[in-house]
């Protein structure tokens, strides 16, 4: 009733020009336009839902519920004087924010949202389609490959500024981006390890054997931590938003920006939080793939919507909860902890797909379950330890405070 009869002529709409042309045309325009809406009622969400941590209203004057205040900022923005600093490079200044909006929103043309659909057309005929732009079979590249570039407008919006606030800013987000990079490219390989192919598609469909057991989370967890700390890390949000420290850096590398380019930079942030959610659900919590989605295709989307909100929502409560860290702790939680923790997961896919292959899938749910326990095991114990200091150091510590203020007291 709803779907192409026997009789009906199935096509694939990559063999009809003119099927790719629609399909691509439409798809971009519908990712756009959800992009920017999410953009819009992210921020809504967020100053919601810290209120509500902070035992605080939150917006509600603009329209019902506060639902019209994202217009209302927006219409701000659009109104404020734009200006541009006299010794400025002036057309890197003003490429910067496009640099660094461009590829947040790009990023997501290689991920499938749902199973391939069958639609009708007026030709009578019914054409097979994938539920997003494309899926080519070096998707994971794509992905690696457009995410790096977003540190360019930083770093260019910083040093174009000549600003030594926004230039510091940029230096800080350059290096730091560098070294969670690393990281995030080890974490990214696991999925890799584990699907057998680059193709985010080939990916999403590899962990519904079996289903929601099969998530690469639960098979790598210490890999998927690794990957959304990481991720958290690229997008510069608390309690990694040390190119924007207001205390140190006057607000950061976009410091001399204001009107539409300061509100670029704002909505290049709230679209890299959608569009790395959206990268960490395909590659660690199975994509559109849930239960019934199999059997009603068109839930694959919504499925796939509910998980970039809960992780959204997670990325807030972090903000609304964890302090931002210092600058030289942050380099060493990238370079000393993440970055050796990294190889560590890699290591143990590579293993588990190698026994895997020589001794049967049973070894992996083995494997995985080792995995599972190791990684709560070891969380537990470095939670139980963080921020404490030995007691012998707390001691020494004492002893020397005192032995020096006697000399102070006696005139040495």
């Amino acid at each position: 009733m709803f779907g192409p009869g026997e009789s009906a002529t199935i096509i694939e709409c990559t063999a009809n020009t003119t099927c790719t042309t629609v399909h691509a045309i439409f798809t971009s325009l519908l990712l756009f336009t959800i992009l920017l809406l999410g953009f819009a009622y992210m921020t809504l969400w967020e100053r919601r839902l810290i209120a509500w941590f902070q035992a605080r209203i939150g917006p509600n004057r603009a329209g019902p519920k506060g639902l019209l205040q994202p217009v209302a900022d927006g219409l701000k923005l659009i109104f404020k004087e734009d200006l541009t600093p006299r010794e400025a490079q002036r057309v890197v200044f003003w490429l910067a924010p496009l640099i660094k909006m461009v590829p947040a929103i790009i990023v997501v043309a290689v991920v499938p949202f749902g199973p391939d659909i069958t639609v009708p057309w007026f030709d009578g005929k019914w054409y097979r389609m994938t539920q997003g732009l494309t899926d080519p079979n070096i998707g994971v590249l794509w992905i690696l490959g457009i995410t790096s570039i977003g540190v360019y407008g930083v770093v260019l919006a910083g040093w174009a500024s000549n600003n030594k606030y926004a230039i510091l800013g940029g230096l800080r987000s350059s290096a730091q981006m560098i070294s969670y990079e690393l990281s995030m490219g080890l974490a990214v390989a696991v999925p890799v390890l584990l699907a057998g192919s680059m193709s985010v598609g080939d990916i999403i469909e590899a962990q519904n054997d079996p289903p929601i057991l099969g998530w690469f989370v639960f098979q790598n967890p210490l890999a998927a931590a690794i990957m959304f700390i990481a991720l958290l890390a690229e997008v510069n949000r608390a309690p990694f938003d040390m190119p924007e420290a207001e205390q140190e850096l006057t607000a950061g590398y976009h410091t001399e920006y204001s009107g539409m380019k300061f509100a670029l930079f704002y909505l290049a942030e709230y679209i890299g939080m959608i569009t790395v959610s959206i990268v960490g659900a395909a590659l660690y919590l199975g994509g559109h793939h849930f239960v019934l989605v199999d059997r009603f295709p068109l839930l694959g989307p919504l499925v796939y919507g509910a998980k970039v909100f809960l992780l959204l929502s997670g990325m807030v409560w972090i903000r609304a909860t964890l302090p931002r860290i210092r600058y030289d702790r942050l380099m060493m939680l990238g370079w000393k902890v993440m970055l050796p923790l990294a190889m560590v997961a890699v290591a143990w896919t590579a293993i588990a797909v190698f026994l895997a292959e020589e001794l049967g899938k049973g070894v992996t749910a083995v494997l995985a379950l080792v995995a599972l326990v190791a990684f709560f095991a070891g969380a537990q114990w470095w939670l139980t330890r963080v921020g404490h200091k030995a007691e012998g150091a707390a001691t020494a510590a004492r002893v020397e405070s005192v032995s020096l203020s006697s000399q102070v007291k006696s005139g040495r």
